[in-house]
């Protein structure tokens, strides 16, 4: 049965360290959808048949399509009966945007906006978190979701912060500079007298765990009260802080292409990368850089490797 597989399969690549809450998801329904039919192995005709009745738009489509084409490869890797679908089944969804890297200027005038925002009886510490977050975030390059899923025991002595569980089920530690650890304090200050007994860094009006659809909203409204980029179709995201900080790092670094590679692999570190390809994109506002950076760094990594 293909639910006994994508079971096998899930928890194989589990092991590994990676999540799948998705994949687990559109796997189980295609195993579903197959069972109906009674069919027992993976068919191009039948994952065609599920796009088309569970997912409207491409970019479902295709990350429906991608999960299937990896567990079809898995399957017939045991059983040639398997069919493995081709990958041009569902349209391509368009490139990653490119991302918006911040002047100094512009973090100062978003951080500014968020200190004006306005006062809300429910939420008291409304101004003093979203600037603590989005500082933190651009001080950092922390993922939005890092930085709402820490708890006050997260933050270690001397200001270093526990990410535990993150992508790929990795936890690190983040090391935090003397200015924002000046600035965490004093907003846990004001957070101990406005937010009751929640244990999260930074809690939602009911104690809980901060939404990242209203942080994205209220991200949204800073941005327009701060003016920032205006012009542009798609706005400005929280996470192309993450991006500004990772450019930034690396232009402060010097152009010795030993010294370039070791900031570099920091970074992917610092960053919770699982390879350092995944550290590659984040230069693409820097094109001058990327080349020798990701040459250097790769033979960097080769040489501790060997």
């Amino acid at each position: 049965m293909l639910s006994d597989d994508a079971t096998r399969y899930i928890t194989l690549r589990r092991t590994l360290g990676y999540k799948l809450v998705k994949a687990e998801r559109h796997l189980r329904a295609f195993a579903r959808f197959a069972a109906e039919r009674g069919e027992a192995h993976i068919s191009a005709a039948s994952v065609l048949a599920w796009l088309a009745t569970v997912a409207r738009m491409p970019g479902a489509r295709e990350r429906r399509l991608t999960d299937l084409i990896l567990f079809a490869r898995f399957l017939h890797a045991e059983d040639p009966r398997h069919e493995i679908p081709r990958a041009d089944l569902a349209p391509s969804r368009k490139a990653r945007p490119i991302p918006y890297i911040y002047t100094p200027d512009e973090i100062a005038r978003v951080l500014d906006a968020a200190g004006r925002l306005r006062r809300q009886k429910p939420n008291p510490l409304r101004r003093e978190l979203y600037v603590m977050l989005f500082g933190l975030i651009a001080a950092t390059g922390l993922r939005v979701s890092e930085a709402l899923a820490l708890r006050l025991d997260d933050i270690g002595p001397d200001g270093v912060l526990h990410i535990r569980e993150t992508k790929f089920r990795k936890s690190r530690l983040v090391p935090l500079h003397a200015t924002v650890i000046g600035a965490l304090e004093r907003y846990l200050e004001v957070r101990r007298q406005r937010a009751g007994e929640s244990d999260w860094l930074f809690p939602s009006v009911q104690h809980r765990q901060l939404c990242p659809t209203t942080v994205n909203y209220t991200f949204r409204c800073i941005l327009r009260r701060a003016g920032i980029a205006p012009e542009r179709s798609r706005q400005p995201r929280i996470h192309d802080l993450r991006h500004t900080f990772a450019t930034r790092v690396l232009e402060q670094c010097g152009a010795e292409r030993g010294v370039v590679a070791r900031h570099f692999v920091a970074l992917s570190t610092y960053l919770g990368h699982a390879d350092i390809r995944n550290t590659y994109w984040y230069l693409e506002a820097t094109p001058e850089m990327m080349a020798d950076i990701a040459s250097a760094a790769e033979m960097l990594v080769g040489e501790s490797v060997a």
